[in-house]
């Protein structure tokens, strides 16, 4: 379970592909530190097993095997060597909930449609599949590459976002363009909602 809270960006060192996974190595700071083969790391919101970590001071380097189901269904696959990603590490049973529940569990791709700078800040546009908009609420949360934001308005076939400065300049959102793929998670609660809603009504 994550926050959305992304801790630090990282970069993608190396990309390895194998004949059932692919290994994807990335280069962490902050999130490195005491990480362990086994443990979990959110990288753009996905939630990765770590299979290896070694040393380069001050960095680690983190690898990571991804089924290619995963490689096909996140924006990981549009990551190039020394790309930025979102990090993030699962969050302590003691440590504050400062975004919303995230898994770490990607819904669907979205595409970014508009993103430019509005006064102090920016304003962001996605696309995103059916399957992501039925949960998309205004005022409500949302993961987009492992950020926890808060939807400013529900578009036809996708939503907008707005970007305080401060976001901007630490996340992985820098690098963003129009076109560019971005992984979405839906609010957790919303999900759960609509199972109960739709088992009621089959009774």
């Amino acid at each position: 379970m994550f926050t959305g809270l992304v801790e630090e960006t990282g970069s993608v060192v190396r990309i390895q592909p194998s004949e059932k996974a692919i290994r994807l190595t990335v280069r962490a700071k902050v999130c490195g530190r005491g990480l362990k083969v086994s443990q979990s790391l959110a990288v753009n919101g996905c939630c990765l097993t770590v299979v290896k970590v070694t040393s380069k001071a001050p960095y680690k380097l983190v690898e990571f095997d991804l089924l290619k189901e995963t490689w096909h269904r996140t924006n990981l696959q549009h990551a190039p060597v020394g790309a930025l990603v979102n990090l993030e590490r699962p969050l302590r049973a003691d440590g504050q909930l400062g975004g919303h529940f995230v898994t770490g569990h990607i819904d669907g791709m979205g595409t970014v449609t508009r993103w430019e700078r509005a006064g102090q800040d920016w304003v962001l546009d996605i696309a995103a599949p059916p399957e992501v908009m039925k949960y998309v609420v205004f005022k409500g949360s949302l993961a987009v590459d492992g950020i926890s934001l808060t939807v400013a308005g529900v578009l036809k076939g996708g939503f907008r976002i707005w970007i305080i400065p401060h976001t901007y300049e630490v996340t992985a959102l820098r690098e963003r363009a129009a076109g560019s793929r971005v992984n979405l998670e839906a609010d957790i609660i919303g999900k759960y909602v609509e199972q109960f809603v739709s088992a009621r009504r089959k009774k």
